[in-house]
């Protein structure tokens, strides 16, 4: 079973949807993976330099969490999830590591991923969306992807119309959305959704 967890922008709360899912269905036995895609010596995980890129010869890169701590993928272990990695990547480049993505696929009983460009490279099971009304940033890439998800979670910061003037409001009011209020992310109702499309736990 693979979810995938993505957003319209960065920093609006994509981790702790992941971590909070996997807190909430830990007896699902959660391999989570956190996708982060670099360019021009800036990251997508937060806008700035960052030290992701692992060098000209290497497509890609992928690490292995072992310990809980407060990077994404400590904080997914620390959630209870089984095993976690952090895939970098290239901006446009994810389908290099295709093969590696669908090993850990083939290898997990459920996989929870933090991203959106995934979706072009796998077809999830469940792909759920975080809107945050008071961020006016939408990347395009976002925008493509809103018919692609199942469901939004909308990150209640009091703001009850979005600051995206070309975006249809029907483009999300017609699927299942949750509203979660920071720092809880994750809502009873949330994650019984999920868990409805989760296969029953293996003993």
């Amino acid at each position: 079973m693979l979810v995938v967890v993505g957003g319209h922008s960065r920093n609006i709360g994509k981790t702790s949807v992941v971590a909070g899912l996997i807190r909430k269905l830990r007896n699902r036995r959660w391999t989570a993976l956190k996708i982060t895609q670099y360019g021009n010596g800036v990251c997508a995980r937060d806008g700035g330099a960052c030290g992701c890129d692992p060098g000209d010869e290497h497509p890609f890169a992928i690490d292995e969490e072992y310990e809980p701590s407060r990077t994404d993928s400590g904080r997914f272990l620390a959630a209870g999830a089984e095993r976690s990695f952090w895939l970098r990547a290239p901006q446009g480049k994810l389908a290099q590591a295709g093969e590696t993505l669908r090993k850990i696929l083939t290898q997990s009983e459920n996989v929870i991923v933090e991203s959106n460009s995934v979706v072009e490279l796998v077809q999830p099971d469940l792909f759920l969306m975080l809107l945050d009304f008071s961020c006016e940033d939408f990347k395009a890439s976002s925008a493509r992807l809103l018919d692609r998800a199942d469901a939004f979670v909308v990150i209640d910061r009091g703001i009850n119309a979005p600051l995206w003037e070309d975006l249809a409001r029907g483009q999300w009011d017609a699927k299942p959305h949750f509203l979660v209020n920071p720092p809880r992310y994750v809502t009873a109702d949330l994650a019984a959704f999920v868990a409805r499309r989760l296969p029953a736990p293996s003993r």
